[in-house]
């Protein structure tokens, strides 16, 4: 009998209180007859494999039976999963060290890990670094703090609202450092080293490289995987810029460690990263200049949309050089200096400081890909087909690492589809069709689905309305004028295809848009839903209303 004959089943299990249980329960099912038990002390259950017609009761009865004289195992509810069935592979389990060897421990492989000890696998993890990724230590949650306390300071500092009266006694970088690194701390605690013995995987510290392509080494441990997976992130990728090694400059990590605030910023790039960070000092006080190739600031987005941010950025004294080609760059007595050229003319500025923002590149190099027979494109990233297998049949690879959308959502939805398909043979796909983006400017920037120009060349014939913020009353009551909501559908169908917004919670409004998407749902929905009113996310409702009617010449919520 195969393994892909064999049929997976998860019994619980009360009066399990360590791992000495764990493997007490483990012995007395794998007498019984049960294939690859595991347990889980922590989570109160075990999972195993049998062969078709098996007596669960004799199961049931081998845990009774564990019992010690400290320990009563009483057995419980029984799941039976017949259509997840391991992976088939060459040889006896007992030739391979673990069933996943994860190699990276931040988002993409704890999602991973999570999913794999769910289904009852064994897991070794190899993180070189510190536990948790790009995300919690140097992405999402110190930038996301540093830009809400610049937005805190911005509004101390200028007061909006006519009455009220304010000032903004001054910036403690310092301070605010320490109150950042002590948030990554606590969540990082939290949301992964705890975690590691929760779901009780192994947890190797080291560098990882492939021997061959069925041997991975952690230093002096050799370690044979039924299964691996890549998750190995990505870091700030440095453009080929003559001058640049020679010059100190910041990358999106190197800024937020910052602890005093640069008199004038120069940033290289105007995407996501660009923008962020250039808005949190610009408000900190810092003169910023972004730079970039592109003739328009975040091409893929609507020319409306895009424009009402950049006047908005403008406004607060950001400067924009656009369509530059940067030829070099230099080190000066107060800083740095980019030569550029625009229009054909040769332009020169000066900063004290230099932000780097152009992309990023995936953490490879130490791995020996090629041992492994792992193919990679130009950047060193390795290649995957739909289901996220690598060239090597045995090797997946998600997050950060591959050519995916660098969200961390993504990273975490095809960290769980990776191990599936790894270790149970499934052959799953990532649903890339309604991915959320979101900008955390002032105005927020949000989109999901197709713009209009990816919707024509998609075959559609498209049907667009646009509400801009004058017509939502939130936007109104926030004194936030610039920007709106946009949506794009199928003017055969009805069918909602993608939604575009630049509000002052767009990152909310999204999340309502990306269920919109994916459900399928249409103009027609989006219209005679029930909308909550004095919200951005009413501009969906408002925008759904645009595409056949002037929504500035209708009552609150008609």
């Amino acid at each position: 009998m195969t393994e892909a004959n064999r049929t997976r089943v998860t019994l619980t299990v009360a009066g399990m209180t360590c791992r000495d249980c764990e493997r007490r329960v483990e012995q007395a099912l794998a007498q019984a007859g049960a294939i690859h038990p595991q347990a889980d002390w922590q989570r109160g259950l075990v999972t195993f494999f049998i062969e078709p017609g098996a007596d669960l009761e004799r199961f049931r009865a081998a845990v009774r039976a564990a019992d010690s004289p400290s320990h009563q195992y009483v057995p419980g509810d029984v799941t039976v999963s017949p259509g997840s069935r391991p992976r088939e592979a060459t040889g006896s389990p007992e030739r391979f060290d673990t069933d996943l060897l994860i190699i990276g421990g931040g988002s993409a492989g704890f999602a991973a890990a999570i999913e794999a000890r769910q289904l009852g696998a064994r897991v070794m993890m190899v993180e070189q670094g510190i536990l948790g990724g790009t995300c919690v230590n140097i992405g999402c949650v110190p930038s996301k703090f540093f830009l809400r306390a610049a937005e805190v300071a911005h509004l101390a500092a200028t007061a909006p609202y006519q009455g009220i009266r304010t000032h903004l006694d001054g910036i403690d970088l310092p301070a605010l450092r320490s109150e950042q690194r002590s948030l990554i701390a606590t969540l990082r605690q939290e949301k992964y080293e705890e975690l590691v013995d929760f779901y009780g995987w192994e947890l190797l510290r080291g560098t990882a490289r492939f021997l061959d392509p069925e041997t991975v080494a952690v230093g002096e441990r050799r370690i044979r995987p039924r299964t691996v997976l890549l998750a190995t992130g990505a870091r700030p990728a440095m453009p080929p810029i003559p001058g640049l090694p020679d010059v100190p400059y910041l990358t999106s990590t190197t800024a937020l460690e910052l602890e005093q605030v640069p008199g004038s910023l120069i940033i290289l790039g105007a995407g996501y990263v660009a923008l962020e960070l250039g808005q949190a000092f610009l408000r900190l006080g810092t003169a910023v200049t972004l730079l970039q190739r592109r003739p328009r600031l975040l091409p893929d987005l609507d020319e409306r949309l895009a424009t009402g941010l950049q006047e908005r950025l403008a406004a607060e004294g950001m400067r924009f050089a656009l369509g530059t080609t940067v030829q070099r760059v230099e080190r000066t007595a107060g800083g740095v200096r980019v030569v550029a050229l625009r229009a054909g003319r040769e332009e020169i500025v000066e900063a004290e400081a230099l932000l780097v923002a152009t992309g990023r590149t995936p953490n490879t190099e130490s791995l020996d890909l090629a041992v492994a027979g792992i193919a990679t494109d130009e950047r060193g990233a390795p290649l995957v087909d739909s289901t996220l297998r690598t060239t090597n049949p045995r090797v997946y690879a998600a997050g950060d690492v591959t050519r995916l959308p660098q969200f961390v959502s993504v990273a975490a939805a095809a960290g769980r589809l990776a191990a599936r398909n790894a270790l149970l043979g499934e052959e799953r796909t990532l649903n890339l069709r309604a991915v959320p983006t979101v900008v955390f400017t002032d105005p927020q920037v949000a989109t999901v689905g197709f713009s209009v120009a990816e919707a024509a060349a998609e075959g559609f014939l498209v049907v667009t309305g646009f509400a801009p913020a004058a017509a939502i009353a939130r936007e109104r009551v926030n004194l936030q004028d610039a920007g709106g909501v946009l949506v794009v559908a199928d003017a055969e169908t009805d069918r909602l295809l993608g939604v575009q917004a630049v509000a002052s919670a767009a990152g909310e409004l999204i999340d309502a848009a990306t269920l919109a998407v994916a459900s399928r749902l249409t103009l027609t929905d989006l219209r005679e839903h029930l909308a909550p009113y004095l919200t951005s996310a009413e501009g969906l409702r408002l925008a759904a209303l645009a595409v056949t009617q002037d929504v500035s010449h209708l009552s609150c919520c008609a």
